[in-house]
């Protein structure tokens, strides 16, 4: 039987123990003491950090002596909860990854990349919106359930496979992206209900008092010390499942335990600061690397407390950093509201991103064994297959444009539609068409411009996952357009646009940068795009967190992919981008044909693969900018709408780019009308209803990819 590398790694780990066990124990102890150190000098500095001028001795003093009550209240109510809550869930969310990863053999497993958080999130949210108001050990209950079935749904579609660690992060971004958009979409339906829990989904130390943390600390106790007990199994368990069932594990319950304490710990952790993103996979994974250097912490026990304390470090660091920028004026700025306003949860994001990036690279590749296969095309399609496809394609936009004028919060006749294009409809009529009109003509535009951008994306990666919103070029869109609507004086259409095209380019350089290398398999390139997306989604949290009230309604409704309140004007950049792409799309056609089959065949065909690759990719990066400016963020058409037109008419780039901006366009309109209907009078921006739309296709092609392989 083939020892897989964490089983060598954990021989190496046991041969080198036996040989100095009191080197290695005393290393461990060594680390982490020198860790703990770290923590309580941060954890001095960090009380210092606050609005009043009061220092760290001088609370400690009025709370032991008493005397001063308003110094006392100050140290109770407001900077040991802060404190003493950062180091409680940082450290959770560190047992919690550790388990995590230790269950399914995979480096890359975490409350994040497993949906817990999200699944726990929207358990909340969705408390809150339907207006049920629950004690404190009825939410954790009920974030445990969330947090459960969406790490149930994503082990059942990737299994316990560690040679495929990729496919785990990826179902688990997608089930997260669906849960998310669920829980935006009540968070703008009940917006009364679920005020300020924008923030605290970003994750936030502002606690009010100790009581939370303290009545939830005996479950978490309880779920560390099973942990502690399923020690010894779980180091048997890194061996490989069937040696730890010869050995007399009982594998199955020791996963499950191991599941159930991790997801206990997350969903305590969001019950009680919000989800704080990728904690959970930073702080074990940088135990897992410190392990070459000190031994002991192979071991599953050891690892769990370097996880803990090192899960600590970073949430109180993250934060430390955070008010010593605005509040303690380290580069000259100085704002007492955002250091108290700015989520800690964004900051551990950025750095999480940044690590998973870091991963990503480190990672060895599959190899010719590529973890996503691609779905089965038709080996020979008819021409009259193509024309009938084609036809039909142009059939349904047809009645899906019809339908988005007529339908809406007021539903209209033919009639009426026919009446305004004479100019001799009812004033009212005439103002509800005059609306709708853009708005059908923007969803159609960003459609084609996005399935178009990933149909290309798609070809010259030969990547079936690879897609603008996967790979983060639509976030970074995003969150350069954010920035030119609250930063820059004067947010129209055109300096958006200029934004959400620095932001995708650079996306696009960081990602295809690792495209291009000779390292850059097709998991890679997902990981690091999943990466960027979460940095870009923790950016622009910050700018939302940060801006005028105003700015942010505006920002949040229109990242959420709406088309409400488009003009005629605003489809200028979209148009443009669209129409100059299209001879670029025609003249490369053979060329793209050429590339999606393999590197060498282009190559003896005389096809220059650097500039068509660069060529191609320029334009889907422009065209994803183009549509994030005229309707926000909206994910998953880039991936459906190609993979369907593939699936109908096969790979010839002259009928397979156009399928898709047709399938594309008519994915967005039917999503905007739909959002524009179901609920009327209020809306659901179009951008929400395709990510519920496009999560369970992905879902679906990753388990027929799973089957396959």
């Amino acid at each position: 039987m083939t020892q897989t590398p964490d089983a060598l790694a954990a021989g190496r780990t046991a041969a080198a123990e036996r040989t100095t066990p009191a080197r290695a124990r005393a290393a461990v102890l060594t680390v982490l003491v020198l860790g703990a150190a770290v923590l309580v000098l941060l954890s001095a500095v960090h009380l210092t950090q606050g609005t009043s001028q009061a220092t760290a001795g001088q609370l400690l003093g009025a709370l032991l002596s008493g005397e001063d009550s308003q110094l006392a209240g100050i140290a109770v109510d407001s900077r040991l909860p802060r404190l003493i809550g950062g180091v409680a869930v940082g450290a959770v969310l560190g047992l919690s990854g550790c388990a995590l990863q230790a269950m399914t053999r995979n480096p890359l497993a975490s409350p994040d990349t497993l949906a817990v958080n999200a699944g726990a999130h929207l358990a909340l949210t969705a408390a809150a919106a339907f207006g049920i108001s629950l004690p404190l050990m009825s939410s954790a209950a009920l974030a445990f359930t969330g947090g459960f079935l969406a790490a149930g749904l994503v082990l059942a579609l990737t299994g316990f496979s560690e040679s495929a660690p990729i496919r785990l992060v990826l179902a688990g971004t997608v089930v997260a992206m669906g849960l998310a958009s669920v829980t935006a979409a009540l968070l703008m339906i009940y917006a009364q209900s679920t005020q300020g829990l924008f923030l605290w989904g970003a994750g936030t130390l502002n606690l009010s008092g100790l009581n939370g943390v303290l009545r939830l600390l005996p479950v978490v106790l309880a779920a560390a010390a099973v942990l502690v007990l399923l020690a010894r199994s779980t180091d048997v368990l890194s061996l490989g499942s069937d040696t730890a069932q010869s050995m007399g594990v009982r594998v199955t319950a020791v996963r499950a335990g191991l599941l159930v304490c991790s997801v206990l710990l997350a969903s305590c952790a969001v019950t009680m600061v919000g989800p704080l993103g990728f904690v959970g996979l930073c702080a074990p994974a940088i135990v897992r690397l410190l392990s070459t250097r000190v031994i002991r912490f192979g071991r599953f026990g050891w690892a769990l407390a370097g996880s803990a304390l090192l899960g600590a470090l970073i949430v109180i660091g993250a934060d430390v950093g955070v008010r010593a920028v605005f509040l303690d004026g380290i580069f000259g700025f100085t704002d007492p509201s955002l250091a108290v306003g700015i989520p800690t949860g964004v900051v551990t994001s950025l750095l999480g991103a940044g690590f998973l990036v870091v991963l990503a690279i480190r990672m060895r590749s599959a190899g010719g064994n590529q973890e996503i296969s691609a779905v089965g095309v038709p080996s020979a399609v008819r021409l009259s297959r193509r024309v009938t496809v084609l036809v039909v394609s142009c059939t349904l936009l047809a009645a899906l444009v019809v339908a988005g004028m007529l339908l809406g919060d007021w539903w209209l006749r033919l009639g009426d539609v026919l009446l305004w294009l004479g100019g001799e409809a009812p004033r009212s009529i005439e103002i509800t068409l005059d609306f709708r009109a853009p708005r059908v003509a923007a969803a159609l535009l960003a459609g084609a411009a996005l399935a178009a951008a990933g149909a290309l994306v798609q070809t010259v990666t030969r990547n079936p996952l690879a897609e603008p919103g996967i790979l983060g070029v639509a976030a970074s869109g995003g969150a350069g357009a954010v920035i030119a609507l609250i930063v820059l004086p004067t947010g129209s259409a055109w300096t958006m646009s200029a934004g959400a095209a620095a932001g995708a380019v650079l996306a696009g350089l960081i990602v295809f940068a690792l495209a291009s290398s000779p390292a850059g398999s097709p998991e890679k390139v997902v990981l690091v795009g999943i990466g960027v997306m979460t940095a870009a989604q923790a950016v622009t949290q910050l700018l939302i967190a940060t801006a005028h009230p105003h700015s942010q309604a505006m920002a949040i409704s229109w990242l959420g992919g709406s088309t409400f309140g488009t003009a005629w004007r605003d489809l200028g950049p979209l148009t443009l981008m669209l129409v100059a792409s299209l001879p670029v799309m025609i003249f490369l056609r053979r060329e793209l044909d050429l590339i999606s089959i393999d590197d060498i065949t282009p190559r003896v065909l005389g096809v220059s693969l650097t500039t068509v690759r660069g060529a191609a990719l320029t334009v889907a990066v422009v065209l994803s900018a183009a549509s994030v400016t005229a309707v926000g963020v909206i994910s998953f058409v880039g991936l459906a709408a190609p993979h369907a037109a593939r699936m109908l008419i096969g790979r010839e780039h002259r009928w397979f780019l156009p399928i898709s901006a047709l399938l594309g366009a008519a994915l967005v309109s039917i999503s905007d009308t739909f959002g524009r209907s179901v609920i009327a009078p209020y809306q659901l921006p179009a951008g929400l209803v395709v990510a519920v739309i496009g999560p369970p296709y992905l879902l679906w092609l990753l388990k027929r990819s799973t089957a396959k392989t």
